[in-house]
């Protein structure tokens, strides 16, 4: 524990030294080269320039006029667009306004300065990264999302998914978990497929390999594309049937210039939402509560509770013991006559607030990334490394996540038709964590770690309870995994004849892991310090993958017009990829020396000498696919849009004569901007595009690779007889596989509008979509028990995604130089299920056919009886109900709710009868026999949302990015909501679920240790009665995050060029800054699904860092050594 926390430290205190360095390097610089004969310094004459800014409808108010270098230095033009500003002499004026093009111009004593701005056509010329190439945004017919580097810069997470999440409507990104080893969930405009065994995620390419998005290096990133729709990435054809994410990273500039830059992060970071549990006494008395309601017996009598206060009240001494006011050393745990101690769980008396034990309050990262970029129009380069240091939030163990990344491109114009590429990058991740930090684990927390349980015994060392303490975290051995990726990239770009083009591309990638984990006996110690085993097994377990990608693509291109009004452009081409994976693994009991858990240091023997056989695990895989793929584009005048793309596919992944499939789309689209009629509005609305798209595309994205072929299983050593004295080698037959087995096949409908108006102060988008994913892969009808295997799968399920995007924005410069933007970004999405023929009886928790997804069945809640009285009351109004319904009273009174349970009491919950037959019940749990049940809510996160507020003044910008779901139900049933479930194994007692009823009949309010709590939010503990899905305990997930904070200030650059760089920000950065949500308080919207409610929490980042970007220079290079100059 103290190492670790020295060694934090001393992390915190490196970075500080660092951060401190570099400030302070380049002054004390400065101070060393001025050193010398003093010169004495003359405060220059300042010049007054006055002048008149326009456009070509007259003068321009508020455009910004600033000195440039000196950003301090400013104003702006008034009504009738004129100016007057002081500056030095020669000084330069750089005048900007929002929709035109900056201008500079020198500035000249006693002369009048008049411009003209000329209108901005940024967004007209933009360009997007499209499949196998760009174009330019106006021109789009498919449904694209584009960002920026800026977009995603300065963000205090572990990987560049992260910083994603929010910012692309229609892109949904979950992060329900926040362990390093965790990846965010990703999907493209929702539920993809729900085909046995078949992947909806979207295909991810980095430079047009397909990567990892969270292993690269988020400096790297110049933009980003995401192709939503099929007429967007069919080009990509069965690897992208939900979907592409396109990232570009950056390349060298062109303008002869080296740029050197240098930015470091610094975090601290705190859970969010992290658990508390109940002290002692509360545990002691909560359990007892439950139990006694149940009819039981207290578990802790007054002996025991007794002891819990003396220890509660008593004063920390040393590990594992305490003392009383009086001087008496009391201790948590006592010994039998042996000298062992007695179980925990039965004569623990400690006091320990687990979730504090288990985590911290406070962990350190760091992340430095150093880059250079340069060159020029024939040859550039891009170089780049960075280092991401981590530590977990884990207290107990080592938790750590280190990445480093290195990255090499050049692009070279070897002749005027010939060009050259590069690419070279590689990442390294290291990655540990204790080997007994399993999903149990997470689960289990509450339910086996009872604060009533030692965490040391009286000699101050780790006590085992049972095999699931946390304890093991600090003992139990590691778990460490080292991940290397290789990317290496190649092309030629051939153009023998101008607007033909034809680009060959090599991309080969390597992935290598290495995983090593330990699992060290449990060790107790008696009472005199000996040892003694808790669990005396051990073991160590080595794991190998290594996978290589190869994917090769050749295409042509051809751009021409026709009478300057026709624009044509027509791609062809071929792609290859294919993936080998070899994978091992071993494990090898019996740890010689445990401070050294290697397999050659393990005897393969248990604690009593008996052989045990080791286990090995391995195999070889491969998959390959191979497509034609075309494309034309045309558009007259702008105006009017078309594209039509094909594809045809084979994948190793089908058998003969399903292997190849064809994926057409079309799209078109009608820029109304560009039309002469529209010409009286064109000072206003600067871009009016209506689009429709179709699209077919097929999925080979399988789990399993060969899934469509009988596979035979053989395994040593694992027959159930033994022959010989030894367990033989056995073979399983094969399951059946239908010889129909094909493709899912996808088909996408969207239609979109693109706006942008005022000089494109204000742009946005809406896009509305129906993407139906047919022949989906799912068990066949029920076959005889006789045929003696398991039915085969088919091709037999269908269901629909429709939903919609909108992404609005506005940006804008006040007079006085303050700019601002504020953008919003909105989608949602809904599934339905078509065709879903293995529910014959419409099962309410499955797959139902014609209704959507993720729908909560439960009952209605009235509330909870806060008298017996009330429950007697509503029980005999059942039983009216019953006579009035049947004409007949219930044959035994007050049983209306017997289907739950029976002892119906104070603080009990009466459930509503909904059907009006006197008696609560589930029916057959059928569309065609609910009961009392209907649809209460449904979990589908509905109207995600991104809220992107920035702003910018005299060098200090501003950021506020909020994210959230506007609507979400979620049942949460388990004991992090309600407690007590009726089995004390499987049951919480952590803060929040303290507030249940308690009324003068309840056992701890009669022993004296509680007070009544009749208004309580939970019902009295006491078991799954109250616990049925319902109204009242349905949680309201949706949530409003700040997501980022970013306040910077970019110091001026007459000042930093002084020291010899070229830009200097400092800045501050806040991740997960606060929540707004309708949760109950243990609970985060995130995390709420995962493990029960009680993963890994969430971490909620401060960060601070510096951004230098050194002078550039420009070097002329004579490779025969005639000169070198700078």
């Amino acid at each position: 524990m103290k190492s670790d926390s020295f060694k934090n430290n001393r992390k915190a205190l490196a970075a500080l030294l660092l951060c401190t360095g570099f400030i302070a390097a380049h002054p004390l610089a400065m101070r060393a080269e001025s050193s010398g004969p003093s010169v004495q310094t003359v405060q220059q004459q300042q010049i007054k320039v006055t002048g008149t800014v326009n456009d070509d409808m007259g003068p321009v108010i508020g455009a910004s006029v600033v000195e440039k270098g000196n950003p301090s230095n400013g104003t702006i033009t008034d009504i009738d667009g004129n100016f007057s500003l002081s500056v030095k002499p020669g000084a330069t004026l750089l005048i900007s306004y929002i929709g035109y093009k900056s201008q500079e111009v020198q500035a000249i004593s006693g002369k009048s300065v008049n411009i003209t701005l000329k209108e901005d056509t940024e967004m007209l010329d933009e360009v997007v990264v499209v499949g196998f190439g760009t174009q330019k945004k106006v021109n789009l017919t498919g449904a694209v999302g584009t960002l920026s580097s800026d977009e995603l810069k300065e963000r205090p997470v572990a990987n560049a998914t992260q910083a994603l999440q929010g910012l692309v409507p229609g892109l949904n990104i979950d992060v329900t978990n926040g362990s390093l080893e965790s990846r965010p969930d990703i999907n493209i405009r929702g539920t993809a497929t729900i085909g046995e065994g078949t992947s909806g995620a979207p295909l991810i390419l980095i430079d047009g390999m397909e990567g990892e998005l969270h292993s690269i290096n988020p400096q790297d990133i110049a933009n980003i594309s995401v192709l939503k729709d099929a007429a967007a990435s069919s080009i990509y054809g069965s690897r992208a049937p939900f979907g592409v994410v396109l990232i570009t990273t950056k390349s060298g500039t062109k303008d002869g210039k080296t740029s050197i830059n240098y930015n470091n992060s610094f975090r601290f970071g705190s859970p969010i939402n992290k658990k508390e549990m109940m002290n002692s006494v509360q545990f002691a008395s909560w359990v007892n509560d439950a139990l006694t309601n149940n009819g039981g017996s207290p578990r802790f009598n007054e002996a025991y509770m007794d002891r819990l206060i003396t220890w509660q009240n008593a004063k920390p001494y040393a590990p594992g013991q305490r003392m009383t006011a009086d001087g008496t050393i009391v201790y948590p745990i006592e010994a039998q006559a042996s000298g062992q101690w007695y179980g925990g769980f039965s004569t623990g008396a400690d006091d320990v607030n687990y979730y504090d034990v288990v985590y911290k309050d406070h962990t350190f990262s760091q992340e430095h990334n150093v880059s250079a970029s340069g060159g020029s129009k024939k040859f550039n380069y891009y170089a780049s490394g960075s280092y991401f240091d981590q530590d977990g939030l884990l207290n107990v163990g080592e938790e750590n996540l280190q990445r480093f990344t290195a990255t090499a491109k050049i692009n070279s114009e070897i002749t005027d038709w010939l060009k050259f590429n590069m690419n070279m990058r590689f990442t390294r991740e290291d990655y540990v964590r204790p080997s007994a930090l399993t999903d149990y684990f997470y689960e289990a927390l509450a339910f086996k770690a009872w604060p009533i349980l030692p965490l040391y015994d009286r000699n101050g060392y780790y006590y085992y309870s049972d095999d699931t303490s946390v304890a093991a975290l600090a003992e139990g051995g590691s778990d460490k995994k080292q991940t290397d990726h290789f990317y290496f990239q190649t092309g030629l770009k051939i153009e023998p004849v101008k607007n033909w083009v034809t680009s060959v591309d090599f991309n080969y990638r390597i992935k290598s892991a290495n995983r090593h984990w330990d699992s060290q006996p449990y060790i107790n110690h008696d009472l005199s310090g000996a040892p003694y085993y808790r669990k005396s097994s051990s073991n160590v377990h080595e794991d190998y993958l290594k996978e290589n990608y190869f994917n090769f693509n050749a295409r042509s291109e051809y751009s021409f017009s026709l009478a300057d009004s026709h624009n044509f452009h027509i791609l062809g081409g071929f792609q290859a990829e294919n993936l080998k994976q070899n994978l091992f693994g071993l494990q090898r009991n019996g740890i010689m020396i445990n401070s050294k858990p290697e397999v050659d240091l393990t005897n393969g023997l248990d604690i009593d000498g008996n052989p045990i056989t080791p286990s090995v695990n391995g195999g070889r895989n491969e998959w390959s696919t191979v497509g034609f793929f075309g494309r034309l584009n045309y558009d007259y005048k702008g105006r009017y849009l078309f594209e039509v793309n094909v594809r045809a596919d084979g994948s190793s992944r089908f058998r003969k004569g399903n292997q190849w499939k064809t994926f057409p789309s079309a799209s078109v689209g009608w820029n109304i901007a560009q039309e002469e009629f529209f010409k009286p509005l064109s000072s206003t609305v600067d871009m009016l595009k209506i689009r429709g798209s179709y699209g077919s595309l097929g999925n080979q994205n399988t789990d399993n690779w060969y899934y469509t072929y009988q596979t035979l299983s053989a395994q040593s050593s694992a027959g159930g007889w033994l022959q010989n004295g030894i367990k033989p080698n056995i073979a399983t037959a094969p399951g059946l596989v239908s010889e129909s087995l094909t493709w899912e096949t996808i088909e996408t409908y969207n239609i979109g509008l693109d706006l942008g108006l005022f000089r494109n102060r204000l742009s946005g988008s809406f896009d509305y979509y129906v993407r139906n994913t047919k022949d989906m892969v799912g068990n066949a009808p029920a076959l005889p028990e006789i045929l003696g295997t398991s039915v085969p799968k088919t091709n037999n399920t269908d269901l629909r995604t429709h939903g919609w995007e909108l992404s609005v924005m506005w940006r804008d410069a006040l007079k006085n130089g303050f700019s601002y933007s504020a953008k919003l970004l909105l989608s949602d999405s809904r599934t339905k299920i078509l065709r879903y023929p293995n529910n014959p009886t419409n099962n309410i928790y499955t797959y139902i056919e014609g209704r959507y997804i993720n729908e909560i069945w439960g009952y209605e809640t009235i509330g909870i009886a806060r008298t017996d009285e009330e429950m007697k009351a509503h029980l005999e109004s059942l039983d009216k109900a019953y006579e009035a319904y049947h004409g007949v009273a219930p044959s035994t009174p007050l049983q209306g709710q017997s289907n739950f349970g029976s002892n119906w009491k104070a603080g009990d919950i009466m459930y509503k009868d909904i059907d009006g037959d006197g008696r609560v019940s589930k029916g057959s749990e059928t569309l065609g026999d609910l009961g009392d049940k209907r649809v209460i809510g449904n979990s589908t996160p509905r109207y995600r949302f991104g809220l992107d507020l920035n702003a910018a003044w005299k060098g200090f910008d501003v950021r506020l990015f909020f994210q959230g779901v506007l609507k979400r139900d979620y049942w949460q049933g388990s004991a992090y909501m309600f407690g007590y479930t009726g089995d004390l194994w499987n049951s919480a007692g952590i803060i929040g679920v303290d507030d249940y009823f308690r009324d003068e009949n309840t056992w701890s309010v009669q022993a004296g240790y509680t007070t009544p709590n009749i208004n309580s939010y939970l019902p009295r503990p006491v078991g799954s009665k109250n616990l049925t899905t319902q109204t009242k305990y349905l949680q309201d997930a949706s949530y409003l995050r700040l997501k980022n904070l970013q306040i910077g200030y970019t110091l001026p650059t007459a000042l930093t060029t002084k020291w010899g760089m070229q830009k200097v920000r400092v800045y501050f950065s806040g991740e997960n800054l606060f929540t707004l949500t309708g949760l109950a308080d243990q609970f985060d919207p995130e995390t709420i699904g995962t493990r029960n409610g009680n993963g890994y929490p969430l971490s909620m980042t401060l960060s601070c860092g510096l951004s230098l970007t050194f002078l550039s220079s420009t070097y002329k290079c004579n490779f025969l050594g005639a000169d070198n100059k700078q």
